[in-house]
């Protein structure tokens, strides 16, 4: 149903959400369909089915609401075209920086790819999850997205971080942190 409020306000609230989250809602997308037309495709559905809402009506609910519609818009195209895994697709997404140190941003890059490599191995539940929690969704928020109990969504943003943690890269860099000299030390 239109926003019955003045057509300026809601004309500029829309406009307002398009700059703040297009881009994110971009990414996410892609990371599901594998696909940038898609991607596109569905979240310009997003904003034109925004324009049809009321900041009253989604009480303070926007975020999680434009995450749902994209994530059902996408899910319904992967349906229509026989095509569930994408998410096992990977897509390389540049992670930009302004870091003062080229050797930092260099570094901070690769450990980025690295992640987005780990991330994308998961299996698709955990893949999904892992990027809403990535993006800072709570839990429940991530439930009411992905239409699963926040328990569930809990159990599986544990399982993700179990896998990641678990995999032997992850491991030898968390033991190259922890030196002999470190452990030698007191602790306080």
């Amino acid at each position: 149903m239109p926003h019955e409020g003045n057509g300026c306000d809601q004309r500029q609230w829309v406009l307002s959400a398009l700059d703040e989250y297009e881009c994110r809602l971009t990414r996410y997308a892609m990371r599901i369909a594998g696909d940038e037309e898609a991607a596109r495709d569905a979240v310009q559905h997003v904003f034109l089915r925004l324009c049809d809402q009321s900041p009253v009506e989604l009480n303070g609910r926007l975020l999680p609401w434009l995450y749902t519609v994209c994530r059902n818009k996408i899910v319904d195209q992967l349906r229509r075209n026989g095509r569930h895994e994408t998410l096992d697709t990977p897509q390389s997404q540049a992670i930009v920086g302004r870091e003062p140190d080229p050797a930092l941003t260099a570094e901070q890059q690769d450990l980025g790819a690295w992640l987005r490599e780990l991330v994308e191995a998961l299996p698709t539940s955990l893949r999904e999850v892992t990027d809403l929690w990535l993006e800072g969704f709570s839990h429940p928020e991530i439930a009411e997205i992905t239409a699963r109990t926040p328990g569930h969504v809990r159990v599986l943003v544990h399982r993700a971080l179990t896998k990641l943690r678990e995999h032997p890269r992850t491991r030898e860099m968390l033991a190259e942190d922890v030196s002999p000299e470190k452990l030698s030390q007191p602790s306080n």
